[in-house]
C-alpha cells in the first residue's frame, strides 16, 4: 500500500500545524498582555490612593455629615435655650427653674448624641465639635445650678445671675467659636475647588464696604460668623442671614446715606436693632446669590432644589 501523502493532504497537515502554532502563540501573548494590564491597573490604583486628599482636607460630605450629626442637634438645643430665656425676659415664663431643669436634661441628651459622632481628626470640624460639646456641658452646669435657686428668687434675679455666671459666659463663648470653626471649614472646602479664593482669615475691624462687596459669599459668611461672635450673644439666625442683611444695607444706599463705610458698625447696628432674622438669606438667595459657590447644605438650598 502506498503510504505517501498526497500534495493536498500535506498542505492540509501543514495548515493545521500552522494554526496550532498560531493558537499557542496567541495564548501566551494574551497571558502576557493580561499580566501587563493587571500590573498597570495596580500601579494606577496605587497612584490614585497616593493622590487621596491630605489629612485635614475637607470634602463636601464631611460638611454635610457634620451638619446633620453635630451642628443641627446643637442648634436645636440652642434654639430651645434662647426661647426659654426670651420667654423669661418677656414674663411669659413664671416657673423658670422648672424650665432650666428641662434644659439640663436636654443638654445631657444632646451631649451624648454629639459626642458619639466621629469627625475627621485634625480638622476644623473636629475643633468645632469639641467647642460645641464644651458649650453644652457649660450650659448644663449653669442650668442645673440656677434650677436649684431658692423659691423666693424672682425670674428677673435668676436671669441677672445667669448673665454674670462664668459657666454661662463660657457656654456662649464656646457656642460662637464652634459656629466660627464650622464656617471656616466651609471656606477651606471652597479653596479645594477655587484655590485662588480670597484670603481673609479674620474679620478686620477696618474692613470697608467696598472690599466687602468684592468678596465671595462663602467668605462673607465666615466673616459674619466672626461678627456674631464679636457681639457676644447666641442668636437664632445664621451667619448667612447677617450677610444678606449687610449686603442689602449697602446695596440699598442706606450705608451711604448714613455715612457708614465700614462693615463693623453696620453689623453692630443690624444686630443691636434686631434687624436680622432667621430666613433672611433664603428670601434673597435666588435673586442675589444664585451663582455663588456653596456646599450642598440644607440651609443653602432653595425649596425647589
Amino acid at each position: 500500500m502506498n503510504k505517501s501523502l498526497s500534495r493536498s493532504e500535506m498542505l492540509i497537515s501543514l495548515g493545521f500545524l500552522f494554526m496550532l502554532v498560531c493558537a499557542v502563540g496567541a495564548f501566551f501573548f494574551g497571558v502576557e498582555v493580561g499580566k501587563n494590564r493587571t500590573t498597570t491597573q495596580l500601579e494606577a490604583s496605587k497612584e490614585s490612593t497616593d493622590k487621596k486628599p491630605a489629612a485635614g482636607t475637607l470634602q463636601q460630605q464631611d460638611l454635610v455629615s457634620f451638619y446633620h450629626t453635630v451642628f443641627m442637634p446643637y442648634r436645636e438645643f440652642q434654639t430651645q435655650w434662647i426661647e426659654v430665656v426670651e420667654n423669661a425676659n418677656t414674663r411669659q415664663t413664671t416657673d423658670l427653674p422648672t424650665e432650666l431643669k428641662r434644659l439640663a436634661s436636654l443638654s445631657q441628651k444632646t451631649f451624648n448624641e454629639i459626642s458619639a459622632v466621629s469627625m475627621p481628626v485634625s480638622t476644623v470640624l473636629d475643633q468645632s465639635q469639641q467647642q460645641l460639646l464644651k458649650s453644652i456641658s457649660s450650659f448644663q452646669t449653669v442650668s442645673k445650678r440656677l434650677a436649684n435657686s431658692k423659691e423666693d428668687i424672682s425670674v428677673t434675679q435668676i436671669l441677672a445671675a445667669m448673665r454674670k455666671d462664668q459657666d454661662y459666659k463660657l457656654a456662649v463663648s464656646k457656642s460662637l467659636q464652634g459656629q466660627q470653626s464650622y464656617y471656616n471649614g466651609m471656606v477651606q472646602w471652597a479653596r479645594t475647588i477655587k484655590p485662588d479664593l480670597a484670603q481673609v482669615k479674620d474679620m478686620p475691624s477696618t474692613m470697608k464696604t467696598s472690599i466687602w462687596k468684592s468678596l465671595p459669599l462663602i467668605v462673607k459668611n465666615k466673616l459674619s460668623a466672626d461678627l456674631i461672635t464679636a457681639s457676644g450673644s447666641v442668636v437664632n439666625y445664621y451667619p448667612q442671614d447677617l450677610t444678606s442683611r449687610i449686603d442689602e444695607f449697602i446695596s440699598s444706599g442706606q450705608a451711604d446715606k448714613l455715612k457708614y463705610d465700614l462693615v463693623g458698625p453696620i453689623s453692630e447696628l443690624l444686630i443691636d436693632t434686631k434687624a436680622v432674622r432667621s430666613g433672611d438669606f433664603k428670601s434673597s438667595m435666588v435673586s442675589q446669590y444664585a451663582k455663588q459657590l456653596l456646599p450642598q447644605l440644607p440651609f443653602f438650598l432653595t425649596d425647589e432644589s
